[in-house]
């Protein structure tokens, strides 16, 4: 099999021989009557008498392998025997099951749903009849016409029982026979005794002497013996019944118990091959390649087993020669992502060094500025022209605009700037300090400041503070027609983390605007109609994402804006929420 074509400044890969195994070439010098990457002879020394005795010509190599190919069979068609040895045993219990399942059923169906019913039917139909012997005799004797109602019920009982009994005794001839010789004299003794004895009782409203009597209990003997066949009859079938639902059942058993067995021998035989005929190899191939993943890139991978796994073991030859030709530009190529990443790092610390620095420093020059400004202001107002006094109120608005946006700024730049230990914090107090810091704007606007139960979360407070502060002082300056209402809450989420929401009956803002309103700077209104700087949001989501949460419009609400963001789920423990 011929190797990759050599690229420059890579190792050419070792050449193969005619049983698919590969041969290391000689370190610092190619080997002598090796296949090289054009199938042509590569140079070299002349080889020892041995190896040139062995050796074979290219197409000789090449059609060995492929010979060697052919014979060894794929994995599928393996798993393909394995798998139609193992379908026909499980067709084979299935279809045996199913005949047996049926038997089983079938001989129960006859005995719950025919014979079983059939002797209870036989039972109270021979109480029935039982009942219009007694009834007619007790009448006879007594003469009340209270005594003939067991007769009575027990004519309408037959009547239901022989309706009944008729269906369940289809296929049964000896039970029809003895339930027509029983029907037959029990209307015999009915028609020849007890209807004529019922008659003359009525008319003479006097009891029958004793012999009559016995003659009709003489005649009613002939209806038992019938009745007494039935039930032996249907006795008989019910044990025969039951012996082929046992036969049936032990059947099932046996072909349940067989179909296991053998089951589990084509599992265990399918397994031993599979083993030795695919996962022998394949353990191998995954040793090979461990060591080559191992940094053992020199290692020959030895080809075996079926032609997929001899096939990629060829290719993972392959890909090892590729990896040896790769491998020094990739080193060269982290190193230079690493010296990346460590001077993107450095630039990053010293732009925030750089913003610290800056609005810190601009702080006192700004603050002279500004003090001068209004104290022009108020000593030289109403002392100049109007033009003037305007000036001087513009140079102190830009002053006073100036500060704040240093001040904002610098707050921004500190968040996750200084590292504290993070501890339990009251989401509540941290909220009342916000709304203290915020009481003249309440105060002004009427706000009303509406919460829930808030949760006890992780964090500083102070930076907890200026979370609320700035989403509320939001909510106050975008106000509409009527006071605003600002609604806090927070809910527990299933990824373990609480989901905060504060809502307001503002103005809104536009969904298109979701994502501009979080970036540093961003204004959607003219500074003349909304005072601001543009940062309070963007400290929002620096707060929370610093905290591992993340901050969002929540752009289906209609009645005004509601910002949602989350933080993590704090465990439970013993400590003491932090006001600090």
């Amino acid at each position: 099999m011929s190797g990759e074509p050599v690229k420059p400044g890579g190792a050419a890969p070792a050449p193969a021989e005619a049983d698919g195994h590969a041969v290391p070439a000689t370190a610092g010098r190619p080997t002598d009557g090796a296949d090289g990457a054009d199938g042509h002879v590569a140079p070299g020394p002349p080889r020892p008498a041995a190896a040139r005795r062995h050796s074979r010509p290219p197409l000789a190599l090449a059609r060995l392998a492929a010979e060697d190919a052919a014979s060894r069979w794929p994995l599928g068609r393996i798993i393909g025997a394995g798998m139609l040895a193992l379908g026909l045993v499980v067709l084979a219990a299935i279809i045996a099951g199913a005949l047996a399942l049926h038997d089983l059923s079938a001989s129960r169906a006859k005995v719950v749903a025919k014979i079983d019913p059939a002797a209870f039917r036989g039972s109270q139909l021979y109480a029935d009849m039982l009942n219009q012997e007694t009834g007619v005799r007790g009448y006879l004797l007594s003469g009340q016409r209270s005594f003939l109602a067991p007769y009575t019920t027990g004519v309408a009982g037959q009547a239901r029982d022989v309706r009944a009994l008729r269906p369940l005794l289809a296929g049964l001839p000896g039970a029809q026979r003895d339930l027509s010789t029983a029907l037959s004299q029990l209307a015999a003794w009915r028609t020849g005794y007890a209807e004529p004895a019922i008659r003359i009782v009525a008319a003479t409203g006097k009891p029958l002497p004793g012999a009559n009597i016995a003659a009709g209990k003489t005649a009613f003997n002939g209806v038992r013996g019938p009745l007494a066949a039935l039930q032996r009859d249907l006795a008989a079938q019910r044990s025969l019944a039951v012996s082929q639902l046992n036969s049936s059942a032990a059947v099932l058993d046996s072909i349940g118990i067989t179909s296991a067995v053998a089951l589990l021998v084509v599992i265990i035989a399918l397994g031993l091959g599979l083993r030795t005929a695919a996962i022998s190899p394949l353990t191998r191939l995954a040793g090979d390649a461990r060591r080559v993943a191992g940094g053992e890139f020199g290692h020959e991978v030895d080809p075996s087993g079926p032609r997929e796994v001899h096939t990629l073991a060829v290719d993972v030859n392959r890909m090892r020669q590729r990896i040896l030709m790769e491998l020094s530009a990739v080193q060269a190529a982290n190193v230079a992502l690493e010296a990346r990443a460590l001077e993107l790092e450095r630039s990053n610390a010293e732009l925030e060094q750089f913003a610290y620095v800056a609005s810190h420093d601009l702080q006192e020059p700004l603050r002279k500025v500004a003090s001068f400004c209004q104290l022009l202001q108020r000593r030289y107002i109403g002392q100049l022209d109007a033009r003037a006094d305007q000036y001087i109120e513009f140079a102190v608005d830009g002053a006073k605009r100036m500060q704040a946006l240093i001040d904002d700024l610098l707050a921004f730049s500190r968040v996750g700037r200084i590292e504290r230990e993070a501890a339990l914090v009251s989401c509540a107090s941290a909220l009342s300090q916000a709304r203290v810091n915020l009481a003249s704007e309440i105060r002004k606007s009427g706000a009303v400041i509406e919460t829930t139960e808030l949760p006890l979360v992780r964090a500083e407070f102070s930076l907890l503070t200026s979370l609320f502060q700035n989403l509320i002082s939001n909510a106050i300056k975008f106000h509409g027609e009527s006071p605003p209402v600002v609604k806090v809450s927070a809910t527990r989420q299933d990824d373990g983390f609480w989901q905060f929401s504060v809502a307001d009956n503002g103005i809104g803002i536009e969904p298109e605007y979701a994502d501009r309103i979080f970036v540093i700077f961003q204004r959607l209104h003219d500074r003349n109609t909304y005072a601001g700087t543009g940062i309070g949001l963007a400290m929002c989501r620096k707060i929370v994402e610093h905290y591992g949460g993340r901050i969002w419009l929540d752009t289906g609400f209609q009645d005004g804006a509601r910002f949602c963001f989350t933080l993590p789920v704090t465990p439970a423990d013993d400590e003491e929420p932090s006001y600090d």
